[in-house]
């Protein structure tokens, strides 16, 4: 086995943004489109939002929601019922005007000049209004509360600077939405859906996050509140990895979602929307990878195990074959982290070692190689992605159990991974967060002298609104810093606000961020 180190063509250390980009290249996760701001998601990464897909759904489900699906179209006049809402989108809104198209005469084709539609739709950026119109429908009696549904769908916002999973003008998502009786009840359930995203994030993604309420000038929309998950990135960066918004009757009074109460009387519901996106898969990148490629977390990999033959187009590969197979239906036999072991047996033809860092490079958490002399001697050879270097010998770390140690063991290997993941992130992102700085000097003093990866800061903060508020939006504006969220089991405050001066009130983290 050949121990010469085989990096991406980029190193994190180097230029983390050019090392992102090659992670997605060299991993086969996506490639560009050739349409503006969209991605070809390739069957790699396609089979990752596939595995959070069904782990979120079941987590979905299991909190009393029903799957539905609504128009990809939305009246334009949706949009202009809720004031908030259209401002906060209409400049990434893509908008349908007509519904044919002509020869221009020239062999080209333009829209008809007869065929305008009536009213503008517009390419969903998020399904609130049209949502709402169907649930002032399904809403008329107590009886019929609470209301939840989530959709599974495509998304549209036509962004101006695009980078792949993390800002695309087309993009997966889901997005749930419920109404109910009362504000307590809606509160409860933001709350809710925002634990079920930090609950999957953590066990699913081994993506540590902290759960908090977004500042005002940083919610959603038309919300009274924001709730969010936010990552660190091993650039130091935040990424909001998921939403939770409690929304009042904001939306519910342009839609008209109106219930006769059980004391009698009519009354306006209270609705919740909450959601996540492939810009996960991002996290997920940029969380866990190293120079060598992706390092995808066992509960998500397609193929937690992949067994190599290393054949040699000779009468001795059936044997082989046989042998490497013998290990796949025992490990498909077994489970781990829960479910049977997704194990392939990747018999495409091709050079061993250009097959095993194919797989390196695109995260498959256990590598198994075998040839020849290993089926002789009863054995194979075990790689570990999360450990793929001895770094004593800056050798490839590989071990050699026989077979059926190897059916044995690899199970429970899965489970290591999974939290070896989840603890290494959580450590790095501990490590990276600074305390105790009291003024926004020091602030702006920790963002400058702390290299290019500088993490997050911890500051006291005082809630400020009006044209206080506003001048903190242009002080953080001005170092390119935003505040991310106040950590629901933040220390409690005990200082003055670093932008105000006033009496703190709670802790927010100030970061840069994607």
């Amino acid at each position: 086995m050949s121990n010469i180190r085989h990096a991406l063509s980029v190193k994190r250390e180097d230029d983390f943004a050019a090392w992102y980009q090659a992670a997605i290249a060299e991993g086969q996760m996506a490639e560009e489109s050739g349409v503006r701001g969209c991605m070809v998601i390739k069957p790699w990464g396609y089979g990752i939002w596939e595995r959070i897909q069904r782990l979120l759904d079941d987590r979905i489900k299991a909190t009393g929601h029903d799957n539905a699906y609504f128009p990809l179209f939305i009246p334009l006049s949706n949009f202009e019922r809720e004031a908030d809402h259209v401002e906060g989108f209409a400049k990434e809104m893509a908008v349908v005007t007509h519904h044919r198209l002509i020869a221009d005469g020239k062999g080209g084709l333009i829209p008809d000049p007869d065929a305008k539609l009536e009213e503008p739709l517009v390419v969903r950026p998020t399904s609130e209004t049209i949502i709402g119109d169907a649930m002032a429908r399904w809403v008329q009696s107590w009886r019929d509360l609470p209301l939840k549904l989530n959709q599974w769908a495509n998304v549209v916002r036509w962004e101006m600077r695009t980078r792949m999973f993390l800002r695309t003008s087309e993009f997966l998502w889901q997005e749930g939405h419920t109404a109910h009786a009362t504000a307590e009840e809606a509160k409860d359930h933001t709350l809710t859906m925002l634990e079920v995203y930090r609950a999957m994030a953590e066990e699913d993604l081994a993506l540590p996050v902290i759960a908090g309420e977004k500042p005002e000038h940083e919610r959603f929309p038309g919300a009274v509140e924001t709730w969010s998950i936010e990552a660190m990135m091993q650039d130091g960066k935040a990424l909001q990895a998921g939403t939770s918004h409690y929304l009042g009757t904001n939306f519910a009074k342009a839609s008209g979602i109106k219930y006769q109460a059980q004391e009698g009387g009519e009354q306006f519901a209270h609705t919740t929307s909450w959601g996540v996106s492939t810009r996960l898969i991002g996290g997920i990148i940029m969380t866990h990878g190293d120079d060598d490629g992706l390092r995808v977390p066992p509960r998500i990999a397609p193929w937690q195990v992949v067994i190599l033959p290393m054949l040699r187009g000779n009468d001795d590969d059936a044997a082989l074959i046989d042998y490497c197979d013998g290990l796949r239906a025992t490990l498909a036999g077994q489970h781990a982290l829960g479910e049977p072991v997704r194990v392939l047996l990747d018999t495409k033809p091709g050079k061993p070692a250009q097959k095993r860092w194919d797989w390196v490079r695109k995260g498959a958490p256990v590598i198994v190689e075998v040839g020849g002399r290993d089926m002789e001697n009863g054995v194979v050879t075990l790689i570990r992605r999360d450990q793929l270097w001895d770094m004593e010998t800056g050798k490839l770390n590989a071990q050699a159990p026989t077979r059926e140690i190897a059916g044995q063991t690899i199970p429970g290997v899965l489970g290591d991974i999974q939290q070896a993941l989840f603890i290494e992130a959580a450590e790095r992102r501990d490590a990276n967060i600074a305390t105790g700085i009291d003024s926004w000097d020091g602030v702006v003093e920790f963002f400058a002298s702390n290299g290019k990866y500088p993490g997050w800061v911890e500051v006291q903060w005082a809630k400020p609104t009006g044209d206080a508020l506003e001048q903190v939006v242009e002080k953080l504006k001005d170092q390119k810093l935003t505040v991310r969220n106040v950590p629901r089991d933040a220390t409690p405050a005990n200082g003055t606000c670093i932008f105000t001066g006033e009496p703190a009130t709670e802790r927010v983290y100030v970061a840069r961020a994607y």
